[in-house]
């Protein structure tokens, strides 16, 4: 398995957590707003610039952090009732 997850690397086809991050790093789009309107513009203008699949993609993963943090609160607080 291992092997495998090497050759479709090299080739291309499939990145590491390492990978994945670094790539977006270098997409990080950042603002600075002085005002809770202003930042809900950009916020919104930043949204409608990316295509459906980005923001798709974006909602998945916050979904799934956000399930990773209950699954994660839910293990931390078991058992002190």
């Amino acid at each position: 398995m291992k092997e495998t997850a090497i050759i479709l690397k090299e080739k291309g086809i499939m990145s590491t957590l390492e990978d994945r991050s670094a790539e977006r790093r270098k997409r990080i789009v950042a603002n600075r707003a002085f005002s809770h309107e202003e930042a809900e513009t950009w916020d919104l203008d930043y949204w409608q610039q990316l295509g459906p699949e980005s923001r798709l993609s974006a909602l998945v993963a916050i979904h799934e952090d956000v399930e990773l943090a209950q699954s994660a609160h839910t293990a931390a607080t078991r058992g002190r009732d």
